[in-house]
């Protein structure tokens, strides 16, 4: 029996623990991917991080088809797309801790590496602790 990815579950539950424990979950997105959909002038090295709060992202929506939400930049409403493919971590902002995902199918093998991912908690205090990623296979 061929099982389907276990991808969108595993985000669903790491997005969940996140916010049962107060924190702020961001997701990391291969902006790139021609399926996605996000504001483009937001898209730095081909990569886009999104705050996915209850608070940030309306009617937010993880399927096995993709990750889907309303969200405003500049005062602007934009909807959200992203295959699950294009998908390439989920964290909690305020320590790193989440869950860092390889590119699937659906996404070019020549997509950046997880390394190259902005560094958004550089407008909260210094940090002395290094980021906790962890690759689950």
């Amino acid at each position: 029996m061929q099982f389907s990815s276990n991808k969108s579950y595993l985000l669903r539950a790491i997005y969940e623990w996140i916010v049962d424990n107060g924190g702020t979950p961001h997701v990391v997105i291969f902006a790139d991917n021609p399926k996605v959909s996000v504001p483009q002038h937001y898209v730095e090295n081909g990569k886009i991080v999104l705050n996915i709060s209850p608070t940030a992202a309306q009617g937010l929506l993880i399927d096995t088809d993709g990750i889907s939400f309303s969200a405003r930049f500049g005062g602007k409403p934009f909807t959200i797309f992203s295959p699950i493919g294009a998908v390439m971590a989920l964290y909690a902002s305020e320590n790193n801790e989440g869950l860092s995902f390889e590119p699937e199918d659906d996404v070019p093998p020549d997509s950046p590496t997880l390394e190259s991912v902005p560094d958004i908690s550089s407008k909260k205090k210094p940090s002395k602790k290094r980021p906790s990623l962890k690759v689950v296979k």
